[in-house]
């Protein structure tokens, strides 16, 4: 007989909330009976919308429940620690925004929480779920590309700034800019797909340069927080990772720079047998006399497309997350060095 669990979303009047509301939907094995939200018409529209019976502005409530067993965490960075501990101290399985933390040391907490708790922890890094993204790492488990030595992964926004004034553009709640909103991303892909996860050292730089004039906000969200349109976090980053094995991975991202073109990003993945690229998935082969490409289109996919329908299979069905929690802790770690990097000017090395 199937089991349905209870499910209450934190945070559930945002769009990303919004997203999980409509993803858990998708899953057999989930009933949203709850939401937490901190504005009352937010929380109410979004229960209507979904048919989520309760809806509570603590989110504190929420977690005494004895019908939720599961919760996803939609909340600004800041707080992604606090609750993720408090939710699993509660018995609750956790499937969590990125990044995971705003530092190290509080992801390093919300890892021993889950483990002291026996529950299912995911990081919700969508991009692993794509089909391109998984019709690639198909191909590389393969051996098709033979040993990895060097990635490069970028994201450039022309204009791309999530609402200046926002949480996202304060550093006290979202704990750095464009470094854990798209590098968060690129950085968990590439290592995913690399399928590796020793680090060696990180160099990297974070600047800002247009968000301070007020140019380039995307127009996103709103700016609730503070109207006055501050802006203290980095628009730009860049690193270079070196891992144990010698491999490389160069990150260059942005959230607005003066381009012809509004937006672009992708991974490029070099092996000593072929190439790959992301996105869309290619691979990239040559001989002596001629040089190929091959765009991927396997539709059989190990993985569902949505990452919380798959979240809510391991809590089921006892599967294994596909975003390990020690995963997105060497994501933290990386994000972390990149900060130490660029404050002190060296590179930074464990």
């Amino acid at each position: 007989m199937k089991h349905i669990y209870g499910v209450g979303v934190i945070g559930g009047g945002g769009a990303i909330g919004l997203e999980h509301l409509a993803s858990f939907q998708q899953s057999p094995y989930a009933k949203v009976l709850a939401l937490a939200e901190t504005s009352e018409a937010r929380g109410q529209e979004a229960c209507r919308r979904f048919g989520v019976p309760d809806c509570h502005k603590d989110y504190r409530a929420l977690l005494r429940r004895k019908d939720l067993q599961v919760v996803s965490i939609a909340l600004p960075n800041c707080l992604h620690a606090k609750v993720a501990v408090e939710a699993l101290e509660a018995g609750k399985h956790v499937m969590l925004e990125k990044p995971m933390a705003t530092c190290t040391r509080d992801a390093a907490r919300i890892v021993a929480a889950a483990k002291r708790a026996r529950r299912v922890l995911m990081v919700g890094q969508n991009m692993r779920f794509t089909p391109d993204a998984q019709r690639l790492k198909v191909l590389i488990e393969k051996g098709r590309l033979g040993e990895i030595y060097h990635a490069r992964a970028w994201w450039y926004r022309r204009s791309g700034i999530p609402r200046i004034g926002s949480w996202f553009t304060r550093k006290k709640f979202a704990g750095g800019g464009v470094c854990y909103d798209l590098g968060v991303h690129l950085l968990d892909l590439a290592l995913h797909l690399m399928g590796n996860f020793e680090i060696a050292s990180v160099f990297g730089s974070v600047s800002s340069h247009l968000g301070t004039q007020g140019i380039g906000d995307g127009n996103w969200g709103k700016s609730e927080i503070d109207p006055k349109k501050t802006f203290d976090v980095e628009d730009r980053a860049v690193a270079l990772v070196k891992f144990k094995n010698r491999a490389t991975l160069y990150l260059e991202v942005t959230w607005a720079t003066f381009q012809e073109n509004d937006s672009g990003y992708g991974i490029e993945l070099f092996g000593d047998q072929a190439a790959g690229s992301w996105a869309p998935a290619k691979v990239h082969t040559m001989t002596a006399t001629r040089a190929t490409t091959e765009q991927l289109k396997d539709e059989n996919f190990p993985y569902p497309s949505d990452r919380l329908v798959h979240f809510m299979e391991c809590v089921a069905l006892g599967k294994k997350p596909l975003v390990k929690p020690e995963e997105s802790f060497q994501v933290q770690r990386i994000l972390d060095a990149i900060y130490t990097s660029s404050r002190t000017g060296r590179e930074v090395r464990w």
